[in-house]
């Protein structure tokens, strides 16, 4: 009897961790949204700055540099925001399941719940990774566009043979 609570309990606080993580995964989706946001106000107001400032109109390497930069920054904020699909275990619109999950008794429903979780921990890692990676690689960029435009405003006002 006291190996069978023993188990129990270790399943239960299993479950629990799971449960936690998958939590953790849900809080960093929130997050990696929140730096989409962020990043497509930046490339807004830098792409302000530069028409306002009216570099962006007189063709040159850095008004090229920042309009490739540009185009290539939105389209990986464009992919970081491409709709996924992320899984939720167990599918509770097929009835079969549930009818199967009921029959289970609790320490096999608990058993097949933490191995739904972990599935789904894992599943779910993948488009999460590709989301952070479009993410780093936006950034990257929108570093580069704020460089670019500092180095074209500094040989616009300061090298005057490059007006």
């Amino acid at each position: 009897m006291e190996l069978h609570s023993s188990n129990q309990l270790t399943l239960s606080l299993a479950t629990q961790d799971a449960r936690r993580i998958i939590e953790q995964q849900k809080e960093e989706r929130q997050f990696l949204y929140t730096q989409i946001n962020i990043l497509f106000v930046t490339n807004t107001a830098l792409l302000s700055i530069l028409a306002l400032s009216k570099l962006l109109p007189v063709f040159n390497i850095f008004s090229a540099g920042e309009v490739i930069l540009s185009l290539l920054n939105f389209t990986l904020l464009f992919n970081a925001l491409i709709p996924r699909q992320f899984i939720i275990t167990p599918n509770l619109e097929n009835t079969d399941i549930l009818a199967e999950y009921l029959s289970l008794s609790p320490e096999d429903y608990q058993v097949r719940m933490l191995v739904n979780l972990v599935e789904a921990y894992n599943n779910n890692k993948q488009p999460l990774n590709q989301i952070s990676q479009s993410l780093s690689y936006a950034a990257v960029a929108t570093w580069s566009i704020a460089l670019i435009a500092l180095m074209h405003m500094a040989s616009v006002y300061f090298l005057p043979y490059t007006k």
